[in-house]
């Protein structure tokens, strides 16, 4: 191997349009009315209580079933505002697809999660008159930190309400996870901005891109000039490997972490985003997965996933883990990394040691072996960087805590998404974080008017 093995272009454009298209077609009109006569549409349905948006299932289904498309996205969207990126990534078979009756009948659930999305994307395409417009204007104002899905749900539900809401991002493009932290194939197309897009089209909501909390404003600076806060902040930082790393030339392009790899496919064409013969992915969740499963499809010969731990510890789902094994990811449980390989300058691989438990605890066995790589991501996991927000609010196990409506423990302040402890960083929670949110905080708001108008009329 040399510097020649990380590349781009190793593939035919046709190979690339092929392999970053839409993994999983959408159903058709004929597909969804058929899929949809399968639903019992049950009175108490276990699917609905599965949902962390709680959207009324055998509604929406039944409403496909009636070819009512647009009745079907509206009773998706008024529970979940991003009900059209959900549909597409979040985990249906733990979640609303396990609940569902069908399973114990048949053996195979109704495909709730390619209903949601035939009826979500159907409405989008043809959207018609505006399904949800802004409330009569309160005169308050909120400040939305961070326009991820939990940042975009509370903007949304706080336009909804009638408030003005400025929504503050680092990034260049509003979406946050959902625009670079997701794999291509996931969202192919552009859908992640012509959601946003119709998201703000309720009206009410103001991006401020490139602004950064702790650079370009600060929290007290915020609650000193809006009614209320809401921040979905997300995860910023990223987990070291706790190993020493050379200083190589060229190892900022060969040795990364996988988050920035994904987010670099998802903001470039692919044929010009570079990459090894043999990859090795360290980690074992769903952004290793999507990290291995794309450096397989610009090109790579070999990609290996290793994972510390035993299969059944990995974070990334059964489906996720067979996507991967299906696109030829090799996953490598029981080790750990302990150095970089280098040789004449240039990253040659990783060096591991394989792992066992011992009294519930992980040792290392005594073993150790090298994977050759010209590429290694890192995906152990991401952190909450709590340095921007200051000493104010409290903290639990590194992330925000909260009570079960987002408010944090300053006041007028509330947080949902990663950012909150608790969560299990699942874009459809992060939405109901942001709903929920948006909620208490206009809840807030109402009762302040309240108490200024009885301070007013006590001074009349």
């Amino acid at each position: 191997m040399d510097l020649a093995d990380l590349k781009s272009g190793r593939l035919a454009p046709d190979d690339y349009a092929r392999n970053f298209a839409e993994a999983h077609p959408p159903l058709n009109r004929a597909q969804a009315l058929i899929e949809a006569e399968r639903c019992y549409y049950c009175h108490d349905a276990p699917c609905q209580t599965a949902c962390p948006t709680g959207i009324d299932i055998p509604s929406f289904i039944q409403r496909v079933a009636q070819d009512n498309v647009r009745g079907a996205a509206e009773a998706i969207l008024t529970a979940n505002p991003l009900g059209g990126m959900c549909a597409r990534v979040c985990p249906t078979e733990v979640l609303c697809e396990q609940a569902c009756v069908r399973n114990s009948h048949e053996s195979k659930p109704v495909e709730i999660g390619l209903l949601q999305r035939y009826a979500v994307e159907g409405h989008l395409a043809n959207p018609g008159k505006p399904m949800f417009t802004r409330g009569m204007p309160t005169g308050r104002r909120v400040a939305v930190v961070g326009a991820g899905p939990a940042g975009l749900a509370a903007a949304h539900g706080l336009a909804w309400r009638g408030h003005e809401v400025v929504l503050f991002d680092a990034a260049a493009k509003l979406g946050g996870l959902n625009e670079y932290g997701l794999a291509t194939y996931k969202v192919a197309g552009g859908f992640a901005q012509r959601e946003v897009d119709w998201l703000l089209s309720i009206g009410g909501i103001t991006p401020k891109l490139n602004c950064r909390l702790g650079r370009d404003i600060t929290l007290d600076g915020l609650l000193a000039e809006y009614d209320a806060v809401f921040l979905g902040l997300g995860l910023q930082g990223v987990n070291a490997l706790g190993i020493a790393e050379p200083q190589l030339p060229g190892l900022r392009s060969s040795y990364r972490d996988a988050v920035d790899f994904i987010a670099e496919l998802r903001q470039s064409a692919p044929e010009i985003v570079p990459v090894g013969r043999r990859v090795v992915v360290i980690g074992g969740g769903m952004t290793a997965v999507d990290a291995a499963v794309q450096s397989k499809l610009l090109g790579a010969e070999q990609v290996t996933m290793v994972y510390r731990r035993g299969p059944e510890s990995l974070s990334a789902s059964l489906h996720e883990q067979h996507w991967a094994q299906t696109h030829g990811v090799t996953i490598r449980c029981w080790a750990r990394p302990l150095a970089v390989v280098a040789e004449g300058g240039v990253l040659r691989g990783m060096r591991f040691a394989a792992t066992r438990l011992d009294g519930g605890q992980l040792v290392d066995s005594g073993e150790q072996f090298t994977l050759e790589a010209d590429l290694v991501l890192r995906a152990i996991g991401q952190t909450f960087e709590a340095a921007p927000i200051g000493a104010g609010i409290e903290l639990q196990s590194g992330r925000i805590k909260t009570d079960a409506d987002g408010q944090t423990s300053l006041a007028r302040v509330w947080a949902g998404g990663d950012c909150r402890a608790g969560g299990r960083d699942l874009t459809v929670e992060a939405v109901e974080h942001g709903k929920r949110a948006a909620i208490a905080i206009d809840r807030h708001l109402g009762l302040a008017t309240a108490r200024h108008l009885d301070k007013e009329a006590a001074h009349g």
